[in-house]
């Protein structure tokens, strides 16, 4: 028996914004301010050469804009509430993730001279790559069984059985994510930017790898992908993974699911309940780490070194490190489900894994006797 004092992980979903009221005037103003706003740094990101008239075609659109509102309202000075909301915590990772991403990436075109403009498709295809890769991943490598039977399901936020519910989209896989960029990327190389693919992904690792740290940490804030349980001094008593929504409401006798699992946490009466929880690895902590190392690596390799010049070098480093970490996380992760109990030996996570660090070690071999 171990004597350990175990952390208690209860997150709240996110930050919470609470109601506000204001004047459907005021709420016009705001909304054509901030139009003005982009407008205006359109134009000024354009160049000089753009005519004076393009400016009062901005300021055109605005008043436009705004007088078109006052139709929508009958009474201009009748307040709208709006809220409260939450800014979810997950959603706020992947937010960063993106920012930062755009931001690395800019430093990285500048030092390439290339046209920062091109960033703009850049973010947008790996957007919708990301996304949309992560979740036909999960779909196909993790849960197909369920979707071949709900195909309505795949690419929308919402379960139709037993009952309609929206969901949103809860099943995102990283090995999806990755196939998912590569292929976008070759496109953009193609018809966007006029380089090598292996430029583009020797450089858009780089911003991947930091985003994999906050995409991560926004699965911690969930409490999913938790790893197996425990008796180090490392374990997690994760709350929200033990406790359904549903027994914490039963439990509690709250019929608010946060409400009912603040209580479980901080009311002595439960204090049972919450003895009771089985610590489990924080999974999702361990491979967050690893990437930090990851990208540190990628990040000194490409501003200290002349492994940029060494075409797939970077993107190579890239697979086998993230996916060498990928597969040391999933030995004490708890099973995602997939194809495992077929191939047995692995979890699904590592079997997808070992492809792409053998794609990743052929590249960095092959980038010997490939330069730029």
């Amino acid at each position: 028996m171990n004597h350990f004092l175990y952390f208690v992980w209860n997150p709240a979903d996110g930050i919470e914004i609470p109601s506000f009221t204001l004047p459907n005037y005021l709420l016009i103003i705001i909304i054509a301010s901030l139009y003005l706003l982009i407008e205006l740094f359109a134009f000024y990101k354009a160049g000089k050469e753009r005519k004076a008239k393009e400016l009062f075609k901005r300021a055109g659109m605005t008043l436009l804009l705004v007088l078109v509102s006052f139709l929508f309202f009958k009474n201009i000075t009748q307040p709208k509430t709006f809220g409260p909301f939450d800014i979810r915590y997950y959603s706020l990772m992947f937010v960063v993730a993106f920012s930062l991403g755009f931001y690395l990436m800019k430093k990285i075109f500048i030092r390439e001279n290339e046209p920062v403009e091109k960033l703009d498709s850049l973010f947008v295809r790996m957007v919708i790559s990301v996304l949309l890769g992560a979740r036909l991943g999960h779909v196909f490598f993790y849960d197909w069984e369920y979707y071949s039977k709900n195909l309505g399901e795949i690419l929308l936020p919402v379960r139709f059985h037993p009952e309609f519910e929206f969901t949103g989209f809860q099943g995102l896989a990283s090995h999806g994510a990755a196939i998912s960029v590569i292929i976008f990327m070759y496109f953009y190389a193609k018809k966007i930017i006029k380089r090598p693919v292996l430029w583009v992904l020797d450089r858009i690792v780089i911003p991947v790898a930091s985003g994999a740290i906050f995409v991560r940490l926004g699965n911690f804030f969930n409490s999913e992908i938790v790893g197996d349980q425990t008796t180090s001094p490392l374990g997690i008593k994760f709350v929200q993974d033990a406790i359904s929504k549903n027994k914490a409401v039963d439990l509690t006798g709250i019929p608010n699911p946060k409400e009912a699992y603040k209580a479980l946490t901080t009311d002595p009466q439960f204090a049972q309940t919450i003895e009771d929880i089985v610590p489990k690895h924080p999974s999702q902590l361990y491979e967050a780490f690893g990437y930090i190392f990851v990208f540190v690596i990628l990040f000194f390799m490409y501003w200290k070194t002349n492994a940029r010049n060494k075409q797939g070098l970077l993107f190579g480093t890239f697979l086998v490190t993230l996916f060498t970490v990928r597969i040391i996380v999933e030995s004490v992760k708890e099973s995602q489900g997939g194809f495992e109990s077929a191939l047995g030996l692995l979890s699904t996570g590592q079997w997808l894994s070992i492809p792409f660090i053998v794609a990743g070690s052929y590249f960095i071999w092959n980038s010997r006797k490939q330069t730029t």
